[in-house]
């Protein structure tokens, strides 16, 4: 029996988990975020990692689920807004058209000193409705935004704004569990019954 640890302290990642039945505790990260490439994939790959690896250094024996979401348009990585205003341009951007939004997950098998690293991530395409001035500043002004990656909760309020998604709706929301589900099952781990 493995205990689980995931090293976020997201709403959505604890909601996610605990909907398909895992038992985990949680206990995230508190380094800091290094970013040193601008591909969305490779950045939400290294993010999950440094968590993963941050909160592992805590637990001798224990399986530890770090995960990082960014939202990408047009090679522009966007990740939480710092205020109002930059709400409003990640939403200008992302408004009437098709971008992308990224999850990287990193799973730390912690052994004693061993320990085995499983990496992998997932994208999905997300389009937005036209929005105008008006409706974008309401939407900051109910201060949903302001802790997401690109400035929007797609489970929340900007739903309304979703005209489709392609690929996983989770990795959307932050955390792709049936990927994390089959990737450790082929390694022989299960997340449901270990």
């Amino acid at each position: 029996m493995y205990q689980i640890v995931l090293a976020s302290s997201s709403p959505r990642r604890k909601e996610l988990l605990e909907r398909i039945g895992v038992t985990f505790t949680i206990d995230p990260s508190t380094s800091e975020e290094i970013i040193t490439d601008t591909d969305p994939a490779k950045v939400v790959l290294s993010l999950s990692k440094q968590k993963a690896l941050d909160v592992a250094k805590r637990y001798d024996n224990a399986l530890i689920i770090g995960a990082d979401t960014i939202v990408s348009k047009e090679e522009q990585i966007l990740g939480k807004p710092k205020d109002r205003e930059d709400a409003f341009r990640m939403l200008k951007l992302l408004e009437g058209d098709t971008h992308q939004a990224y999850t990287g997950v990193t799973v730390i098998n912690k052994q004693g000193q061993e320990y085995k690293e499983y990496s992998f991530y997932s994208s999905s395409d997300v389009s937005f409705y036209p929005m105008t001035d008006k409706e974008i500043y309401s939407y900051i002004d109910s201060k949903e935004p302001m802790d997401k990656a690109g400035a929007y909760g797609i489970q929340g309020k900007s739903a309304v704004f979703i005209k489709e998604i392609k690929g996983d709706y989770n990795t959307i929301v932050g955390l792709p569990v049936a990927m994390l589900y089959q990737t450790l099952l082929s390694e022989g781990i299960d997340l449901l019954h270990d």
